[in-house]
């Protein structure tokens, strides 16, 4: 009896109780410091590459030319002039469009599947096939970019096997790559394909926690293995849903270049030049650093904006937010 009540008192609870924060907050370092240096390394990589850099973005309201002094008395200050330059640009309405449906139609596919995958693998009943088939998903991850559209270039070319198995069968080929219209499917499900197994590690590490007895429990009230998912399985995971949800749409307009540019052609340039590609063309081949970084700098304000609205909304619809 002495011995559970000595127990009992030694929980973090009863000691922090008529402490400072401060004071907690000491005992909680002095409790948990070694998680810290598994947090280190991230820490110094994210201000290394992520938030050194950032001063970087007032070219963005200069006359920016390689060489100057961004902070020198020298230096032209043009305030919002590239950002007028950039939205007066001829095709601006087409590259914002060409951006938000390729990325929104992305997501819409591509953030419930990991999900969709992770739940039917964990109501498998055979372990060895679980991880078979999850050894099979994740594989295409490990593809790169380059190797990725040369497959591509395979299935869909103008020579590749589903053309030549149309015109095996009497049909017309198809020039997937010179059509605007399939430049989006094409990349959209493509990078699903190569991502959404790996994208499930992290759902299927919340269901490993899922405690076996409520499954059991459901079992005893006469729940189907279905009806477990909706039960059991996804209300375990959705704070993981909710979190990886805010990033997602934080992330929104987050679209790379290099996997559009290797699939950009003369016939889809009109559905496949995007912000990223912009960027690219007119800073890093072109030269025009400021009015580039001022487009970037657009991206990611659009990115806070969305990702302000994702928190809030989910603070307010589920609890769940990121502060």
């Amino acid at each position: 009896m002495q011995n559970n009540l000595e127990l009992h008192l030694d929980t973090p609870d009863i000691i922090n109780q008529g402490l400072s924060k401060w004071e907690k907050w000491k005992m909680n370092f002095k409790r948990r410091w070694w998680s810290i240096l598994f947090i280190i390394p991230a820490f110094i990589y994210i201000v290394i590459f992520c938030y050194v850099p950032m001063y970087g973005i007032i070219i963005a309201f200069q006359d920016f030319i390689p060489g100057d002094n961004m902070f020198g008395s020298d230096a032209v200050w043009v305030g919002w002039d590239n950002f007028r330059a950039f939205f007066a640009i001829p095709n601006f309405k087409e590259i914002f469009l060409n951006t938000f449906t390729l990325c929104l139609f992305g997501f819409l596919v591509g953030f419930p599947l990991p999900i969709i995958v992770a739940l039917l693998l964990n109501s498998l009943r055979s372990k060895k096939r679980q991880k078979v088939l999850q050894t099979i998903f994740y594989a295409p991850h490990f593809i790169s970019l380059v190797v990725l559209v040369g497959i591509l270039y395979l299935f869909f070319g103008s020579n590749g096997l589903i053309n030549n198995l149309i015109t095996k069968f009497g049909g017309q080929s198809y020039p997937f790559f010179l059509k605007k219209e399939a430049f989006q499917p094409l990349f959209i499900f493509s990078g699903n394909w190569q991502d959404f197994g790996w994208s499930a590690i992290i759902y299927i590490a919340a269901l490993a926690g899922v405690d076996p007895a409520l499954h059991e429990a459901a079992k005893i009230d006469g729940a189907s293995r279905f009806k477990r998912i909706f039960s059991v399985d996804l209300p375990a995971i959705a704070p993981t849903i909710s979190m990886l949800l805010i990033l997602s749409i934080g992330n929104l307009m987050s679209c790379g270049y290099e996997k559009v540019l290797l699939m950009q052609t003369d016939g889809n340039i009109e559905a496949s030049q995007i912000l990223s590609t912009y960027v690219y063309n007119m800073g890093i081949v072109g030269g025009d650093y400021s009015l580039t970084t001022a487009a970037g700098l657009f991206n990611s304000a659009i990115n806070i904006v969305l990702l302000v609205i994702a928190n809030y909304a989910s603070k307010k619809f589920s609890e769940n937010s990121m502060w």
